[in-house]
């Protein structure tokens, strides 16, 4: 199932390591407060925490940080976030779903519809994207975590649908209910994942190029690095020889 394209996946991962560790620990911290807040305190009993606060492990995030985050969601001093999705289409018509907890609706509505009109795209309405695309648990784990039949062997045995290579992470994908499940029992085989949460997926793949490519790369570039955008998904599809264009 379609995500960013290679390269996309590629920009947005180069992104997140270059942006300062501040924002990025800023996004991790509040979906640890908006999982407590939901779920409670205990990441034992509630699997977005467990996953939050793996992906918080997973950035380095010190201890520190991650338990004033658990904090301030219980409570101390927290923010109310609320979890709040956008969709639209950016250049070429590509489907974009942008996924945010926010304190200030308005703010955040202005921001990513900014981000639409300056980079060549639009807003849609709700589930003008999403009726078309899929909610799936997923895992990722380094490549060097096991081969990949190990992996895909228990993956299989822990309850996933499929798992594949992408650049150079394994891919574990199921059901929405059985994430807690699949990625508690890859932990114990393989130590956390590098991630474990819900994605958005779809099997089709609108070809884009030229100016529409780039400008495409503008737009969920800009949309990621609004601090209060936790995700960005889309389904474009970019050509080999575009790539080579792209990162020349």
């Amino acid at each position: 199932m379609a995500g960013h394209s290679k390269f996309a996946n590629i920009m947005h991962r180069k992104g997140a390591q270059d942006k300062k560790r501040a924002q990025m620990f800023t996004k991790l911290a509040r979906e640890i407060q908006a999982a407590v807040k939901l779920g409670g305190a205990d990441p034992e009993s509630n699997p977005r925490l467990y996953r939050a606060i793996t992906a918080a492990r997973a950035q380095s995030m010190p201890k520190d940080n991650i338990q004033r985050a658990v904090d301030r969601g219980a409570g101390a001093g927290g923010e109310n976030l609320e979890e709040i999705r956008y969709e639209g289409f950016g250049p070429g018509g590509i489907g974009v779903i942008v996924e945010c907890l926010s304190d200030n609706r308005n703010r955040t509505a202005g921001e990513v519809r900014a981000a639409f009109a300056k980079n060549g795209g639009n807003m849609g309405e709700s589930n003008s994207v999403s009726f078309a695309w899929k909610k799936l648990g997923e895992v990722r784990y380094p490549l060097a975590a096991a081969s990949e039949d190990a992996m895909l062997e228990a993956a299989i045995e822990a309850g996933a649908d499929d798992c594949v290579v992408e650049e150079e992470q394994h891919v574990i994908t199921c059901d929405m209910a059985a994430l807690a499940g699949v990625s508690q029992a890859l932990a114990k085989k393989f130590g956390d994942p590098v991630s474990a949460k819900f994605v958005w997926r779809t099997d089709i793949a609108i070809p884009v190029e030229g100016d529409n490519a780039e400008t495409l790369l503008k737009l969920l570039d800009q949309l990621d690095d609004l601090d209060d955008v936790q995700d960005v998904y889309s389904n474009e599809d970019i050509s080999e020889a575009e790539l080579q264009r792209l990162s020349a």
